[in-house]
């Protein structure tokens, strides 16, 4: 399984930014992508996750209803499309396969690709 983030770069706060995390391997649909985000200094934090199918979708509590993940087979690509974006979203954004255990905590995912940093200005 190889995924690999991209979409990041320097936007303004109130914008709206489309990350993509690009899937590939023969067993890459086994497993539900995650999407988590590390800011400078701390830890890794979950953000969003969802099945191949499109369904369930999991989102944590301080971003709902900003940030939307969708799923495109046709493409092989699970997309986090991030409404409103204020500073205190700049991070680097990965995506991973989640393998097993609790959605919300790192340590369920393997896989992880090289993440897309993100930068919001005021």
């Amino acid at each position: 399984v190889q995924l690999q983030a991209s979409g990041g770069g320097l936007v303004r706060a109130g914008d709206s930014l489309t990350l993509s995390c690009a899937a590939s391997g023969r067993t890459f649909r086994n497993y539900p992508i995650g999407w988590f985000r590390q800011a400078l200094g701390k830890e890794r934090e979950f953000v969003s996750a969802v099945n191949w199918s499109g369904d369930p979708k999991y989102y944590a509590d301080g971003v709902k209803g900003r940030f939307t993940v969708s799923v495109d087979n046709d493409k092989d690509t699970v997309n986090l499309i991030i409404h409103g974006l204020k500073p205190e979203d700049t991070a680097v954004y990965y995506c991973a396969a989640w393998i097993r255990g609790d959605y919300d905590v790192a340590r369920s995912y393997n896989y992880w690709g090289q993440g897309t940093q993100v930068t919001v200005s005021s």
